[in-house]
């Protein structure tokens, strides 16, 4: 069964993708949901002049995507943490905090799209994660967890 997504589904896609899914999937839960609406043969000609003349705004969003992916690419990221004797961490450090100090060197980001690699974090040091400004602009960021 062919549907068009009407928002960002993770490990499936992209908001106004056409994907294949089975028809269980998209009957009993993205249908009725309101996540996606079957892919008919009027609807995808509406779809296709709709993504035709979105087209350019979506490049000017890409390429500010691009210019905050760069600018955040040069900065040092330092996540505070509450911090033991023996120099574990209390708690862990997750993708929230980690948005929140990306938010206090001005680039705004939604904690949806950052993703940790190396999660849970409960220890000092540094790490890697991956920021998604856009569909196509996604940055591999260091971040150093440090005591507080």
């Amino acid at each position: 069964m062919e549907v068009i997504l009407k928002e960002d589904i993770e490990k499936l896609g992209y908001k106004d993708d056409m994907v294949s899914v089975k028809n269980g999937y998209g009957r009993n839960f993205l249908i009725p949901s309101g996540k996606a609406v079957l892919a008919t043969a009027s609807i995808k000609k509406m779809h296709e002049e709709t993504i035709r003349q979105r087209s350019k705004r979506m490049e000017k969003e890409r390429e500010t995507a691009q210019q905050f992916a760069d600018k955040l690419k040069g900065m040092s990221i330092k996540v505070g943490a509450k911090v033991g004797e023996s120099g574990k961490i209390f708690g862990s450090v997750n993708s929230i905090q980690l948005a929140e100090e990306i938010a206090k060197l001005g680039v705004t980001v939604d904690r949806k799209r950052v993703k940790i690699k190396d999660e849970p974090i409960k220890a000092i040091g540094t790490y890697e994660a991956e920021v998604g400004f856009h569909r196509d602009v996604v940055e591999t960021i260091l971040f150093e967890v440090v005591g507080e």
